[in-house]
């Protein structure tokens, strides 16, 4: 698969690093090309260049920047980005209240603004839950099972396109509906991750039904 990141931090180097190794054909994309250099040679990419060359290279393209530009980077990219399939990994998280807030208010979704921005484009939200770390496992898994992936998305081929994407990384995918229910995975990243930053654990709260359920 052609992947174009546009972003040169961790995400985008985890991220990118994790599908190199997968295989993909990466291009790397950012406003500062030294910067986009050092991140493709970090990880083994096929190449760099600037924000439009990132979105021009890939079949799929990942925005890892910070959530609060990211609906404005993928408007000034609209017409590179039209057809393709656009994957949103970002968290419009802050601290607030002794935990973490959204700072969309939680009534949208960064995804449904950049859906908002490049209508030509086909958003998807997936790879926001999890810290960048994890990325460099060469195959996430946990007490013998892969890691999930949840993600959503309204374009059925662009749901297919990051099922096989995440596939390859050797997880498991996780689709979670619409691109409207990405303000609740978005809104699960708050959670947990003002969870694990108090010193508990998020999973323990959520039991399998087969465990809440002994005796069904």
């Amino acid at each position: 698969m052609r992947i174009g990141i546009l972003g040169t931090g961790m995400m985008a180097t985890t991220l990118g690093g994790a599908w190199v190794r997968a295989g993909h054909d990466v291009l790397v994309g950012g406003r500062d090309r030294a910067a986009a250099a050092a991140t493709a040679a970090r990880i083994g990419a096929a190449g760099y260049g600037t924000l439009t060359d990132g979105a021009v290279h890939g079949d799929l393209v990942l925005v890892a920047v910070p959530a609060d530009v990211a609906p404005k980077v993928v408007e000034g990219l609209a017409d590179a980005l039209s057809g393709r399939t656009v994957v949103d990994c970002t968290n419009p998280i802050a601290p607030a209240d002794g935990g973490l807030m959204l700072t969309t208010g939680g009534t949208t979704s960064v995804a449904r603004r950049m859906a908002e921005a490049a209508p030509g484009a086909h958003v998807v939200k997936a790879f926001n839950l999890c810290h960048e770390s994890i990325w460099t496992l060469p195959r996430p898994a946990f007490e013998g099972a892969p890691l999930a992936v949840p993600f959503c998305g309204d374009d059925p081929g662009s749901l297919d396109q990051v099922t096989a994407l995440i596939t390859s990384m050797g997880c498991t995918p996780m689709p979670c509906g619409g691109l409207a229910r990405a303000v609740y995975i978005e809104a699960t990243a708050a959670f947990a991750i003002g969870a694990w930053w108090s010193g508990t654990e998020p999973r323990f709260a959520f039991p399998t039904p087969a465990q809440a359920s002994p005796n069904s």
